[in-house]
């Protein structure tokens, strides 16, 4: 079981998207606060990504992040934003913000300086349901381009980059693909990092081999009764280590985590099948459709028949 896989896939929702867009400085874009996700790649020029006052930016390979320090980007950078928090990018110091990212805006604008070409794109995320895995995350996270550091990330921008600036027969199903891998790819590339020299959190929760394999079990078989005993000895160790070691890592104990995991898996079957609520009920480990509806309500504020019929509520970040 592939849990940051199977997580991702539990929070998305709709369709990814993505754009270009050009601009010759002077320029300066503000981008408002929204529940979401997205990311900026620097494909030509360079620019700075100004924080929210008292926010830092995360650069992978960089111990220090001095809170609201505008960091240059530039050939080759990736910004990701977990949470689709505010920020500016801007030419340069000193621009003005001449524009709010609105969707429908012009793709490319004449200036008389330096051409600034940006890859952007969103990811749809369901308001309600969330994810430590996630929520842990720095708001901004910048990747930039170190020779041999995250090749498949870098492979992944390249296709996309090629085929959104050039669509052809195929492209239609080639950029919601690659937008996929790409985020998973981004992903990655965090944990990755984070999981070096002293790691916590998620990261320490992949690397540790009794807790990921606690996490493999709920995650592949959400509808079993487990008990911590039971997850303890699937994972090698007491129950007492098990619980210690899971809820430090994971932020909550291994049966809470069960009971978000089972609404995070009802919350997609619902949305993305027609299977009978008993049906649904079962599969996340509730022999009572009622005890079921009841815990999805206090999860979500809305019973499970209530929730398939009015959809996700969901938000996209504009690019």
């Amino acid at each position: 079981m592939d849990i940051l896989s199977e997580t991702v896939a539990a929070i998305r929702t709709g369709n990814p998207v993505s754009g270009m867009f050009v601009r010759h400085a002077p320029w300066g874009r503000s981008y408002p606060v929204v529940p979401g996700a997205g990311f900026h790649v620097v494909l030509q020029g360079a620019c700075l990504l100004t924080p929210p006052d008292g926010m830092a930016v995360r650069t992978l390979g960089d111990a220090g992040a001095a809170p609201g320090v505008a960091v240059p980007l530039g050939v080759g950078d990736v910004v990701f934003l977990p949470r689709g928090v505010d920020h500016v990018l801007l030419d340069s110091a000193g621009s003005a913000i001449t524009e709010i990212a609105l969707p429908g805006e012009p793709r490319e604008l004449p200036g008389p300086g330096a051409r600034s070409v940006l890859l952007c794109g969103a990811y749809e995320l369901g308001r309600a349901r969330s994810h430590p895995l996630l929520d842990e995350l720095p708001e901004l996270v910048h990747i930039p381009a170190r020779p041999g550091h995250h090749t498949a990330l870098r492979a992944t921008v390249d296709l996309l980059a090629a085929e959104v600036a050039d669509p052809r027969q195929g492209s239609d199903a080639a950029v919601p693909a690659l937008l996929e891998t790409l985020l998973l790819f981004l992903l990655r590339a965090w944990f990755e990092e984070a999981s070096r020299d002293h790691p916590t959190g998620w990261a320490a929760a992949c690397t540790d081999p009794a807790v990921a394999a606690a996490l493999r079990a709920i995650h592949e078989h959400p509808a079993r009764p487990w008990t911590v005993p039971e997850l303890g000895a699937v994972a090698g160790v007491s129950r007492a280590t098990l619980a210690r070691r899971f809820t430090a890592t994971v932020g909550e104990p291994p049966l809470s985590y069960l009971t978000r995991w089972r609404m995070l898996t009802a919350a997609r079957l619902l949305r993305d099948t027609d299977i009978a609520l008993a049906a649904v009920a079962r599969r996340v480990g509730y022999t009572s459709e009622f005890a079921f509806a009841k815990a999805f309500k206090r999860e979500y504020g809305l019973p499970p028949g209530r929730y398939r019929h009015a959809g996700d509520e969901s938000v996209l970040i504009a690019v």
